[in-house]
């Protein structure tokens, strides 16, 4: 890492934002091609600890009822306790990874903006300085970015609310009367944690809800990951998972709707000082609304670069953005999942491996740290496997 003067930029090949799945896939497959952190590519992360969105999931999400965990490249995560909560599992598991590899993760650190920058490099503004890239590999996620819809009286409502992102566990609701806006998997697991000690629960969706039977298995797989890159492609936002795969049929969600928790309910109209109205003449009388409404993609810090579509979305080709080379989006649209994160760290990696070997504005070639890692024998990461 250059850092020949106070107050100017720190060069680096590569710059990782977020330390979460994508981002610390992202710096596991630089360590395999033989770029060293701090030296050659550095990870920002603005979260306190390890452990990416997870550090923030609510206490009564156990690591029994996570789906779907994919384990990080290189690394498996044994022994878990399915009983502990999701968030302390995780971010262990994190902690552990980031040590063994020595990711040497920055944080807490804000990256406020990246921009064009000087000699062909991306500028990116941070807590801690500025460091001027020839690659970034964005792997913000979607937690810092819940998604609040907006209906006629919101602002006259007299009860609480709050979204998935700040959702405190069931306990809170005891006695009280709930309504849950949302036809995600969170939405249906907080309504039925919530139904065991609130007074009342009710349920709303946009649409009705898709319940999935059997397995979900490869065929699926792919034909969701299709559709969401089949979004992306054409530069529109990412839809959600569950609107491409439908929610599952479990135990616990048959038992739910047996027993009217899973009663749906079409979108009201109105929201008044106690609760919501439709225009049919319909009325329910709520204590605390939750919006269980999703997120949208944390990338507002690349909008100098313009890499929104007309659509409102990034389209991407792979990883990389469409609009600027240099430029990879990981863990969003079609590798949002955990192992399509890991999937995508990877090829990232391989295309800036390519791009790192090319010219640099215009010069002669010069030795990349790749090329080092080639002199030096090989891949020396591979020995931390």
């Amino acid at each position: 890492m250059n850092n020949s003067g106070a107050g100017e930029a720190r060069e680096v090949d590569v710059a990782v934002i977020g330390a979460g799945q994508a981002g610390l896939s992202g710096a596991y497959h630089l360590r395999r091609v033989g770029l060293e952190p701090d030296r050659d590519f550095v990870v920002l992360d603005h979260a306190p600890r390890p452990g990416g969105a997870w550090q923030f999931r609510w206490p009564s999400l156990t690591y029994g009822k996570v789906h779907g965990m994919h384990a990080l490249p290189g690394m498996e995560l044994t022994g878990a306790d399915d009983s502990r909560a999701s968030s302390e599992v995780i971010g262990a598991y994190f902690d552990a990874y980031e040590r063994t590899f020595d990711l040497r993760v920055h944080r807490p650190v804000e990256v406020s903006a990246v921009r064009e920058g000087d000699g062909g490099r991306l500028s990116v503004e941070t807590s801690e300085g500025t460091y001027a890239t020839r690659a970034l590999i964005n792997a913000t996620g979607t937690w810092d970015r819940p998604f609040w819809p907006r209906y006629p009286g919101q602002e006259t409502f007299r009860g609480r609310q709050l979204h998935t992102a700040n959702y405190p566990g069931p306990q809170e609701f005891a006695g009280q009367r709930v309504l849950v806006v949302g036809g995600g998997a969170s939405g249906t697991q907080h309504l039925m944690e919530i139904a065991e000690v609130a007074a009342e629960t009710f349920w709303v969706t946009r649409r009705p809800p898709v319940f999935r039977e059997g397995p979900f298995g490869e065929d699926r797989g792919r034909a969701a990951v299709a559709m969401v890159e089949e979004r992306v492609r054409r530069g529109l936002p990412p839809q959600s998972v569950v609107s491409v795969t439908g929610l599952p049929l479990t135990d616990a969600v048959r038992r739910a709707r047996a027993e009217g928790v899973l009663d749906r309910m079409p979108m009201f109209d109105r929201i008044t000082p106690t609760g919501v109205t439709w225009d049919d003449g319909r009325s329910v009388e709520a204590d605390v609304i939750l919006w269980a409404t999703g997120f949208r993609a944390a990338i507002d810090h690349l909008a100098p670069l313009r890499l929104r579509e007309p659509g409102g979305g990034v389209r991407v080709d792979g990883t990389q953005a469409v609009r600027d080379a240099r430029i990879h989006l990981v863990g969003y649209g079609p590798s949002a999942s955990t192992i399509g994160a890991n999937r995508a760290g990877r090829a990232a990696v391989h295309a800036i491996t390519r791009l790192l070997k090319a010219p640099e504005d215009g010069t002669p070639a010069s030795r990349t740290a790749a090329d080092r890692a080639v002199e030096r024998g090989g891949e020396p990461a591979t020995t931390l496997v």
